[in-house]
């Protein structure tokens, strides 16, 4: 068996294999060349952060939010501090409820922004409320542990 994590590609959802000592490297879909690590947030689709939350063995964490709520606008740019922060340990996504509404039932979202943090095929921890980055990233590690 194949040593590494699995990452699923955020543009074209193949699941890649990535050793660990590469995850901060900047590594790249085998089938379409895209980043699957980086410091920078990627807006996601439901499907891709299904598949993602089941499959990838790097944390990833997702922030639920809305382009007309206030508070959600107010924490985008703290939460792309954060993403470049943890780049190469954990994934920062975005999703766009007003898109996809279908993620309130199937997330059990009650209010925006809400972050939850997936590892391992579970849901391993949930904030809701906008936040400083220093805030977020320290969110992130004691739910990442």
């Amino acid at each position: 068996m194949a040593e590494g994590k699995k990452i699923t590609c955020l543009d074209c959802g193949q699941v890649n294999r990535v050793p660990e000592g590469k995850l901060a490297a900047g590594p790249k879909c085998g089938t379409c060349g895209s980043p699957l690590m980086g410091a920078k947030v990627r807006e996601v689709d439901m499907a891709t952060l299904r598949k993602a939350a089941q499959t990838d063995q790097v944390p990833l964490v997702v922030d639920f939010w809305a382009p007309w709520c206030g508070p959600c606008r107010m924490m985008a740019p703290e939460y792309s501090k954060a993403a470049q922060a943890l780049d190469g340990q954990v994934r920062l996504v975005k999703l766009n409820t007003q898109d996809h509404p279908e993620a309130g039932q199937a997330y059990g979202i009650r209010g925006i922004p809400t972050m939850a943090a997936f590892a391992a095929g579970r849901e391993k921890g949930r904030q809701s409320g906008a936040m400083p980055a220093a805030q977020i990233e320290s969110w992130i590690k004691a739910h990442m542990s």
